[in-house]
């Protein structure tokens, strides 16, 4: 009977605290869940990320643990569309997961063109797109590592805004695990938004390095 009022109680709670449609009651339910998660555990700072309320944009963060999307998730108020590499993609059992959320996955060896075109339809349908420029983990004390392109281009191809994001904070960062389940306080800096139209691609690429690495 304990364990059964103790699920109730996590329900209504989670219920109170999502903040997204989804379009799934259970997708609600597990936003709701993942924003206790990481406010209440991991302590996040940030209230809300400041993105357009609607429209395309390109979220654009450093990558440190496997905390990292389910931080950006819980700060935004929209769906956020994720890049993800095909081999985390198709983790046994997380494959259904990602789909409902719109993942697009990558496949970073044969066509990665594909996500490229994938993650343009959805900005030109007004979605936001999120993805880890450095295209795997990579903490400040690694050696320097040059961010991908990807999104620059897809800023640059629709116009789209990047929002770019520090993540720091994660005590178990370097991890993908490690991340997720040891408890720090967790923190996202949020930085201006970067416009492609008052910028060209290398002064756009150059001032997200900078933010990126922190040294915006």
């Amino acid at each position: 009977m304990l364990a059964v009022w103790q699920l109730r109680r996590l329900v209504k709670a989670a219920r109170r605290a999502n903040r997204v449609d989804w379009g799934h009651g259970w997708m609600n339910l597990l936003d709701g869940i993942n924003r206790l998660f990481c406010y209440r555990y991991h302590r996040l700072n940030v209230t809300r990320l400041r993105l357009p309320r609607s429209g395309p944009c390109v979220v654009a963060a450093n990558h440190v643990s496997g905390l990292d999307p389910m931080l950006l998730l819980a700060s935004a108020r929209r769906p956020l569309r994720f890049l993800i590499a095909r081999e985390e993609y198709q983790r046994f059992g997380m494959t259904w997961l990602f789909d409902a959320m719109g993942c697009i996955p990558v496949d970073r060896e044969r066509k990665p063109e594909q996500a490229l075109r994938a993650a343009l339809r959805a900005l030109k349908e007004g979605e936001a797109v999120a993805l880890f420029p450095h295209g795997k983990i990579h903490l400040d004390s690694d050696p320097p590592r040059k961010i991908k392109k990807g999104a620059v281009r897809l800023a640059h191809l629709t116009g789209a805004p990047i929002i770019p994001l520090r993540i720091t904070g994660i005590r178990g960062a370097g991890g993908v695990v490690s991340g997720v389940l040891l408890r720090g306080r967790a923190q996202i800096e949020i930085y201006p938004s970067l416009s492609p139209d008052t910028l060209s691609e290398q002064a756009l690429s150059e001032q997200l390095q900078q933010i990126l690495d922190g040294k915006g």
